[in-house]
């Protein structure tokens, strides 16, 4: 039998380059130890991510589909038409848009709109973006010529043409009686050189009559407004639903009276010639837009009239 050896145990080493970790089963797995500078870093707490600046709210990207606002509510006030609306306050859509939101309020016509009336506006044009190209200058706005107007005694009117919808008429100088044409053999002449937009004698359940007791002229505001025969002024000043208007005494014993008018150049008692200035068209009283309203009447009072277009064209007048 072999002599019993002593074993010795091998020296440890005073600096091992490896860790005995105890694994599953036993076995054990050598990490290598880090050094100084490795071990001082994780001891060292980590650092927080970098934060990119925030840029102020006014510089920062809108976001794509930005919330739109409620829409607004308007009043309309004497002189509103809804191209006028539509325009000064850049409406997506134009009139036909806000009349198609507002139409149970404003009814079959888009004419017919009265002071008062509340409007459901929609989204404005869009601005186009900062760095795109500015855009071509828009066209023209649509004269006012074309829209036709509610009418007296009434809040409105149900079978006039829309606003945009009316013929197209030269310019006319206001204060002067350019492109007039001379008085007929009668010595009558039409009060304005536009086109009829609204006729005589159409119905409406709003009027006082329940129809229209007279012509409407086209005429943008500011156009000159001409006596259609000579005679005698007996009424010129405000006169509710008519706004501004003007009340002739012809020789025949027949009156002209002139609605709406935004100014007034005669006074009670004065007389006048066939082709005279009296004033100026407007949209004052009961009006949804510049134009002329005209009567021939037996008697000064409402609701002694008689076709004006019948009238002017037995003196000779052609229209």
């Amino acid at each position: 039998m072999p002599a019993k050896g002593k074993h010795r145990r091998p020296k440890s080493r005073s600096l091992s380059r490896g860790l005995a970790v105890a694994g599953t089963g036993g076995a054990a797995l050598a990490l290598p130890l880090m050094g100084a500078a490795g071990a001082s870093a994780a001891a060292a707490p980590a650092t927080a991510p970098a934060v990119a600046p925030q840029l102020p709210l006014s510089l920062q990207a809108a976001p794509a589909a930005a919330v739109q606002a409620a829409p607004a509510v308007y009043t309309v006030v004497p002189g509103d038409y809804l191209s006028k609306i539509a325009a000064e306050r850049h409406l997506s859509g134009g009139w036909e848009k806000l009349y198609a939101d507002n139409r149970k309020a404003v009814g079959t016509n888009p004419s017919l709109i009265h002071p008062g009336l509340k409007l459901t506006l929609g989204a404005k044009a869009e601005a186009p973006a900062e760095a795109a190209p500015a855009p071509a200058p828009a066209p023209a706005e649509r004269s006012s010529t074309g829209s036709s107007a509610s009418d007296e005694g009434s809040s409105g009117e149900q079978d006039a043409p829309a606003p945009v919808q009316q013929p197209k008429q030269k310019p006319q100088s206001s204060g002067s009686a350019t492109g007039a044409k001379a008085p007929s053999a009668a010595g009558f002449v039409a009060p304005v050189s536009g086109g009829i937009s609204t006729q005589y004698k159409v119905a409406g359940a709003m009027w006082s009559s329940g129809y229209h007791t007279g012509v409407d002229f086209i005429a943008s505001s500011g156009t000159t407004v001409k006596a259609v025969g000579a005679g005698t002024v007996v009424s010129s000043g405000w006169a509710g639903a008519y706004g501004n208007e003007v009340i002739i005494k012809h020789a025949d014993g027949h009156y002209s009276q002139y609605g709406h008018l935004s100014s007034l150049s005669v006074s009670v008692g004065q007389s006048v010639t066939a082709g005279q200035s009296i004033g100026l068209s407007g949209s004052t009283g009961n009006s949804t837009g510049p134009h002329l309203h005209f009567e021939i009447r037996t008697t000064q009072s409402y609701g002694s009239d008689i076709s004006p277009v019948n009238y002017l064209r037995s003196k000779g007048v052609t229209i």
